[in-house]
Protein backbone atom coordinates (compact mmCIF):
# COMPACT_ATOMS: atom_id res chain seq x y z
CA UNK A 1 0.00 0.00 0.00
CA UNK A 2 0.57 3.75 -0.19
CA UNK A 3 3.27 6.12 2.03
CA UNK A 4 0.23 8.46 1.73
CA UNK A 5 -2.20 6.61 4.17
CA UNK A 6 -4.27 8.92 6.63
CA UNK A 7 -4.22 7.70 9.97
CA UNK A 8 -8.33 9.02 11.00
CA UNK A 9 -10.84 6.70 9.89
CA UNK A 10 -14.69 7.35 9.72
CA UNK A 11 -17.30 7.64 12.37
CA UNK A 12 -20.56 7.87 11.51
CA UNK A 13 -22.79 10.59 13.03
CA UNK A 14 -24.60 8.49 15.55
CA UNK A 15 -28.41 8.90 13.61
CA UNK A 16 -27.46 7.69 10.66
CA UNK A 17 -26.20 4.16 10.77
CA UNK A 18 -26.94 2.40 7.91
CA UNK A 19 -26.26 2.32 4.35
CA UNK A 20 -29.95 3.78 3.02
CA UNK A 21 -30.40 6.14 6.21
CA UNK A 22 -26.81 7.60 5.30
CA UNK A 23 -27.30 7.63 1.71
CA UNK A 24 -30.97 9.16 1.68
CA UNK A 25 -29.77 11.96 4.12
CA UNK A 26 -26.69 13.13 1.61
CA UNK A 27 -29.45 13.42 -1.17
CA UNK A 28 -31.99 14.89 1.23
CA UNK A 29 -30.29 17.07 3.83
CA UNK A 30 -29.87 20.96 2.56
CA UNK A 31 -26.19 22.18 3.31
CA UNK A 32 -25.52 25.74 3.13
CA UNK A 33 -21.99 27.25 2.15
CA UNK A 34 -21.74 30.99 3.49
CA UNK A 35 -17.85 31.19 3.09
CA UNK A 36 -18.21 30.06 -0.72
CA UNK A 37 -17.35 32.88 -2.90
CA UNK A 38 -19.77 33.47 -5.60
CA UNK A 39 -18.17 31.45 -8.64
CA UNK A 40 -17.63 32.67 -11.92
CA UNK A 41 -19.14 30.78 -15.02
CA UNK A 42 -16.42 29.12 -17.29
CA UNK A 43 -17.31 28.07 -20.91
CA UNK A 44 -15.01 24.66 -21.74
CA UNK A 45 -15.19 23.90 -25.40
CA UNK A 46 -14.67 20.48 -25.39
CA UNK A 47 -15.46 18.81 -28.54
CA UNK A 48 -17.41 19.46 -31.87
CA UNK A 49 -20.78 20.82 -30.69
CA UNK A 50 -19.77 20.22 -27.20
CA UNK A 51 -19.42 22.74 -24.65
CA UNK A 52 -19.16 22.47 -21.12
CA UNK A 53 -20.05 24.62 -17.86
CA UNK A 54 -18.02 24.96 -15.18
CA UNK A 55 -18.27 27.10 -11.89
CA UNK A 56 -15.22 28.42 -10.92
CA UNK A 57 -13.92 29.79 -7.45
CA UNK A 58 -10.23 31.51 -7.92
CA UNK A 59 -8.03 32.66 -5.37
CA UNK A 60 -6.76 36.71 -6.29
CA UNK A 61 -4.06 35.65 -8.21
CA UNK A 62 -5.39 32.69 -9.40
CA UNK A 63 -1.94 32.02 -11.35
CA UNK A 64 -0.52 31.42 -8.53
CA UNK A 65 -2.24 28.58 -6.38
CA UNK A 66 -2.54 25.09 -7.69
CA UNK A 67 -6.86 24.17 -8.62
CA UNK A 68 -8.89 21.47 -7.56
CA UNK A 69 -10.69 20.50 -10.01
CA UNK A 70 -14.43 18.67 -9.07
CA UNK A 71 -16.43 16.33 -10.92
CA UNK A 72 -20.44 14.98 -10.11
CA UNK A 73 -21.91 11.91 -10.09
CA UNK A 74 -24.76 10.68 -12.48
CA UNK A 75 -27.85 13.16 -12.91
CA UNK A 76 -26.11 15.71 -10.90
CA UNK A 77 -24.35 18.44 -11.01
CA UNK A 78 -22.16 21.30 -10.25
CA UNK A 79 -24.40 22.66 -7.53
CA UNK A 80 -24.97 19.16 -5.52
CA UNK A 81 -23.83 19.59 -1.88
CA UNK A 82 -20.21 17.52 -1.76
CA UNK A 83 -19.28 19.81 -5.11
CA UNK A 84 -20.21 23.04 -2.42
CA UNK A 85 -18.42 21.35 0.06
CA UNK A 86 -15.06 20.04 -1.02
CA UNK A 87 -15.06 23.24 -2.83
CA UNK A 88 -15.65 25.59 0.32
CA UNK A 89 -12.76 23.13 2.26
CA UNK A 90 -10.37 23.36 -0.45
CA UNK A 91 -10.92 27.34 -1.24
CA UNK A 92 -10.42 28.05 2.41
CA UNK A 93 -6.82 26.13 1.57
CA UNK A 94 -5.75 28.64 -0.70
CA UNK A 95 -6.80 26.00 -3.49
CA UNK A 96 -8.90 27.43 -7.06
CA UNK A 97 -11.86 25.42 -7.63
CA UNK A 98 -13.11 24.32 -10.51
CA UNK A 99 -17.00 22.50 -9.93
CA UNK A 100 -17.29 20.91 -13.38
CA UNK A 101 -21.28 19.82 -14.92
CA UNK A 102 -20.71 16.88 -17.44
CA UNK A 103 -22.47 17.40 -20.77
CA UNK A 104 -25.96 17.93 -20.64
CA UNK A 105 -25.93 18.49 -16.81
CA UNK A 106 -27.12 21.39 -14.72
CA UNK A 107 -29.32 22.59 -17.22
CA UNK A 108 -26.86 22.55 -20.40
CA UNK A 109 -28.23 20.29 -22.32
CA UNK A 110 -28.78 23.16 -24.90
CA UNK A 111 -24.86 23.24 -25.12
CA UNK A 112 -23.81 20.01 -26.49
CA UNK A 113 -25.64 17.80 -29.53
CA UNK A 114 -24.43 14.05 -27.80
CA UNK A 115 -25.06 12.58 -24.58
CA UNK A 116 -22.37 11.74 -21.91
CA UNK A 117 -21.11 8.28 -20.46
CA UNK A 118 -19.86 7.28 -17.37
CA UNK A 119 -16.46 6.86 -18.80
CA UNK A 120 -16.24 9.81 -20.73
CA UNK A 121 -12.83 11.43 -19.74
CA UNK A 122 -12.36 13.63 -22.50
CA UNK A 123 -14.07 16.70 -21.49
CA UNK A 124 -11.84 16.57 -17.87
CA UNK A 125 -8.86 16.13 -20.35
CA UNK A 126 -9.68 19.18 -22.16
CA UNK A 127 -10.63 21.36 -18.98
CA UNK A 128 -6.89 20.19 -17.53
CA UNK A 129 -5.36 21.82 -20.47
CA UNK A 130 -7.24 24.52 -20.94
CA UNK A 131 -6.30 25.32 -16.90
CA UNK A 132 -2.56 24.23 -17.52
CA UNK A 133 -2.28 26.40 -21.15
CA UNK A 134 -4.48 29.51 -20.56
CA UNK A 135 -4.58 29.96 -17.05
CA UNK A 136 -1.63 29.03 -16.25
CA UNK A 137 -2.74 27.12 -13.25
CA UNK A 138 1.22 25.79 -11.73
CA UNK A 139 -0.71 22.51 -9.86
CA UNK A 140 -3.85 20.33 -10.51
CA UNK A 141 -5.68 17.74 -8.45
CA UNK A 142 -8.95 16.03 -9.87
CA UNK A 143 -11.73 14.48 -7.23
CA UNK A 144 -14.82 12.96 -8.37
CA UNK A 145 -17.80 11.21 -6.25
CA UNK A 146 -19.92 8.15 -7.44
CA UNK A 147 -19.42 8.12 -11.68
CA UNK A 148 -17.03 11.16 -11.24
CA UNK A 149 -14.76 9.03 -9.04
CA UNK A 150 -14.74 6.70 -11.86
CA UNK A 151 -13.79 9.55 -14.46
CA UNK A 152 -11.44 10.56 -11.94
CA UNK A 153 -9.48 6.91 -11.34
CA UNK A 154 -9.75 5.95 -15.33
CA UNK A 155 -8.34 9.57 -16.30
CA UNK A 156 -4.90 8.81 -13.86
CA UNK A 157 -4.84 5.32 -15.46
CA UNK A 158 -5.24 6.14 -19.23
CA UNK A 159 -2.45 8.79 -18.22
CA UNK A 160 -0.88 6.26 -16.67
CA UNK A 161 3.01 6.92 -16.44
CA UNK A 162 3.13 10.00 -18.17
CA UNK A 163 0.61 12.51 -17.04
CA UNK A 164 0.19 15.69 -17.46
CA UNK A 165 2.81 17.85 -15.69
CA UNK A 166 0.45 20.04 -13.43
CA UNK A 167 -2.12 16.74 -12.94
CA UNK A 168 -0.90 15.85 -9.27
CA UNK A 169 -2.98 13.40 -7.48
CA UNK A 170 -7.17 12.51 -7.87
CA UNK A 171 -9.80 11.25 -5.45
CA UNK A 172 -12.57 9.20 -5.41
CA UNK A 173 -15.75 8.48 -3.39
CA UNK A 174 -17.75 5.97 -3.68
CA UNK A 175 -16.54 5.34 -7.45
CA UNK A 176 -18.72 3.47 -9.88
CA UNK A 177 -15.30 1.44 -10.66
CA UNK A 178 -16.57 -1.84 -12.27
CA UNK A 179 -20.06 -0.44 -13.27
CA UNK A 180 -21.76 -3.93 -14.32
CA UNK A 181 -21.63 -4.88 -10.43
CA UNK A 182 -23.09 -1.61 -9.69
CA UNK A 183 -26.27 -1.40 -11.87
CA UNK A 184 -27.20 -5.50 -10.86
CA UNK A 185 -27.50 -4.07 -7.25
CA UNK A 186 -29.73 -0.80 -8.46
CA UNK A 187 -32.13 -3.52 -9.94
CA UNK A 188 -32.44 -5.30 -6.58
CA UNK A 189 -36.19 -4.67 -5.40
CA UNK A 190 -34.28 -3.08 -1.62
CA UNK A 191 -32.96 -0.38 -3.99
CA UNK A 192 -36.31 0.58 -6.03
CA UNK A 193 -36.08 4.37 -5.14
CA UNK A 194 -32.65 4.89 -5.70
CA UNK A 195 -33.33 3.24 -9.42
CA UNK A 196 -36.28 4.97 -9.94
CA UNK A 197 -34.51 8.31 -9.19
CA UNK A 198 -32.27 7.93 -11.80
CA UNK A 199 -34.52 6.62 -14.50
CA UNK A 200 -36.65 9.57 -13.67
CA UNK A 201 -34.08 12.03 -13.77
CA UNK A 202 -32.65 10.80 -17.36
CA UNK A 203 -35.54 11.13 -18.98
CA UNK A 204 -36.35 14.38 -17.57
CA UNK A 205 -33.01 15.48 -19.20
CA UNK A 206 -33.08 13.62 -22.40
CA UNK A 207 -37.02 15.30 -23.06
CA UNK A 208 -35.27 18.54 -22.75
CA UNK A 209 -32.61 18.25 -24.66
CA UNK A 210 -35.15 17.33 -27.42
CA UNK A 211 -36.73 20.69 -26.75
CA UNK A 212 -32.73 22.28 -28.05
CA UNK A 213 -31.99 19.56 -30.60
CA UNK A 214 -35.55 18.01 -31.77
CA UNK A 215 -35.12 14.67 -33.55
CA UNK A 216 -31.35 14.26 -32.22
CA UNK A 217 -33.41 11.01 -30.23
CA UNK A 218 -35.91 8.57 -30.79
CA UNK A 219 -38.28 9.78 -27.52
CA UNK A 220 -40.85 7.15 -28.59
CA UNK A 221 -38.38 4.28 -26.91
CA UNK A 222 -38.74 6.05 -23.65
CA UNK A 223 -41.21 5.39 -22.47
CA UNK A 224 -40.64 1.65 -22.24
CA UNK A 225 -37.08 2.69 -20.04
CA UNK A 226 -38.22 1.36 -16.90
CA UNK A 227 -34.01 0.69 -15.61
CA UNK A 228 -30.93 2.71 -16.10
CA UNK A 229 -29.72 -0.60 -17.77
CA UNK A 230 -32.49 -0.39 -20.39
CA UNK A 231 -31.86 3.48 -20.72
CA UNK A 232 -28.07 2.48 -21.41
CA UNK A 233 -28.81 -0.30 -23.51
CA UNK A 234 -31.41 2.22 -25.84
CA UNK A 235 -29.76 5.33 -25.58
CA UNK A 236 -26.14 5.42 -24.51
CA UNK A 237 -24.34 2.89 -25.83
CA UNK A 238 -25.29 2.51 -29.38
CA UNK A 239 -24.93 6.24 -29.54
CA UNK A 240 -21.25 6.06 -28.43
CA UNK A 241 -20.70 3.10 -30.51
CA UNK A 242 -20.80 -0.02 -27.51
CA UNK A 243 -22.02 -3.13 -28.91
CA UNK A 244 -25.00 -3.63 -26.28
CA UNK A 245 -24.94 -1.98 -22.30
CA UNK A 246 -22.68 -4.47 -20.95
CA UNK A 247 -19.82 -3.79 -23.41
CA UNK A 248 -20.35 0.00 -22.67
CA UNK A 249 -19.92 -0.91 -18.62
CA UNK A 250 -16.88 -2.95 -19.16
CA UNK A 251 -15.21 -0.38 -21.88
CA UNK A 252 -16.22 2.61 -19.37
CA UNK A 253 -15.32 1.63 -16.16
CA UNK A 254 -11.75 2.53 -13.87
CA UNK A 255 -11.05 -1.01 -13.03
CA UNK A 256 -9.76 -2.21 -16.72
CA UNK A 257 -7.28 0.77 -16.07
CA UNK A 258 -6.71 1.83 -12.36
CA UNK A 259 -3.21 -0.80 -12.45
CA UNK A 260 -1.72 1.46 -14.80
CA UNK A 261 -2.17 4.70 -11.97
CA UNK A 262 0.94 6.03 -11.33
CA UNK A 263 -0.55 9.21 -9.76
CA UNK A 264 -1.29 9.48 -6.06
CA UNK A 265 -5.08 8.19 -5.46
CA UNK A 266 -7.12 8.20 -2.62
CA UNK A 267 -10.03 5.74 -2.76
CA UNK A 268 -13.19 6.00 -0.38
CA UNK A 269 -16.06 3.58 -0.42
CA UNK A 270 -18.37 2.14 2.08
CA UNK A 271 -19.16 -1.98 2.96
CA UNK A 272 -22.92 -0.29 3.18
CA UNK A 273 -23.08 1.55 -0.17
CA UNK A 274 -26.30 0.34 -1.22
CA UNK A 275 -25.33 0.04 -5.04
CA UNK A 276 -21.75 -0.31 -4.93
CA UNK A 277 -20.35 -3.29 -3.45
CA UNK A 278 -17.20 -3.41 -1.62
CA UNK A 279 -15.77 -6.45 -3.70
CA UNK A 280 -13.87 -4.25 -6.45
CA UNK A 281 -11.94 -2.64 -4.29
CA UNK A 282 -10.05 -5.44 -2.52
CA UNK A 283 -8.84 -6.41 -5.79
CA UNK A 284 -5.06 -7.01 -6.18
CA UNK A 285 -5.28 -4.32 -9.61
CA UNK A 286 -6.57 -1.84 -6.98
CA UNK A 287 -4.78 -2.97 -3.51
CA UNK A 288 -1.33 -4.16 -5.33
CA UNK A 289 -1.11 -0.35 -7.34
CA UNK A 290 1.76 1.42 -4.78
CA UNK A 291 0.54 4.92 -5.95
CA UNK A 292 -3.32 4.15 -4.54
CA UNK A 293 -4.58 4.63 -1.14
CA UNK A 294 -7.83 2.08 -0.40
CA UNK A 295 -9.93 3.12 2.61
CA UNK A 296 -12.99 0.72 2.82
CA UNK A 297 -15.24 2.27 5.72
CA UNK A 298 -17.78 -0.40 7.27
CA UNK A 299 -20.35 2.31 7.09
CA UNK A 300 -20.78 5.33 5.09
CA UNK A 301 -23.63 4.57 2.26
CA UNK A 302 -23.30 5.61 -1.11
CA UNK A 303 -21.38 9.23 -1.35
CA UNK A 304 -22.16 10.48 2.35
CA UNK A 305 -19.54 9.86 5.36
CA UNK A 306 -21.44 12.14 7.77
CA UNK A 307 -19.76 12.08 10.84
CA UNK A 308 -20.84 14.29 13.93
CA UNK A 309 -20.39 18.27 13.97
CA UNK A 310 -16.94 19.65 15.79
CA UNK A 311 -17.49 23.19 15.91
CA UNK A 312 -17.17 24.52 12.81
CA UNK A 313 -16.38 20.94 11.13
CA UNK A 314 -19.87 20.12 9.26
CA UNK A 315 -18.95 16.52 9.58
CA UNK A 316 -18.84 15.49 5.87
CA UNK A 317 -15.51 13.77 6.40
CA UNK A 318 -15.07 12.21 2.77
CA UNK A 319 -14.66 15.57 1.63
CA UNK A 320 -12.09 16.89 4.26
CA UNK A 321 -10.16 13.26 3.36
CA UNK A 322 -10.24 15.01 -0.05
CA UNK A 323 -8.36 18.32 1.06
CA UNK A 324 -5.64 16.85 3.25
CA UNK A 325 -5.24 14.40 0.79
CA UNK A 326 -4.45 16.42 -2.29
CA UNK A 327 -3.31 18.92 -0.56
CA UNK A 328 0.83 18.33 -0.24
CA UNK A 329 0.99 16.89 -3.94
CA UNK A 330 -0.29 20.50 -5.13
CA UNK A 331 1.78 22.40 -2.90
CA UNK A 332 4.92 20.88 -3.44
Amino acid sequence: MSDYILNDTFAPRPSLRGGHRMTLYGWGNPRYFPRLPAPTLRYFDVDDQARVLAHCHWQARPWEHPALVLLHGLNASSDAHYMKGIATKAFARGMNVVRLNQRNCGNTERLSAGLFHSGLTHDAKVVIGELTAVDSIPAIAVAGYSLGGNLALKLAGEFADTPPAALRAVAAVSPILEISPCVRALERPGNFLYQWNFVRDLKRRLRRKDEFWPGKFDLTRLRFVRTVREFDEVYTAPHFGFNDAEDYYHRASAMRVVDRIALPALVITAEDDPFVPPEPFRDPKLTGNPHITVKISPCGGHCGFVGPRNGENDGYWAEDQIVQFVSPFLNS
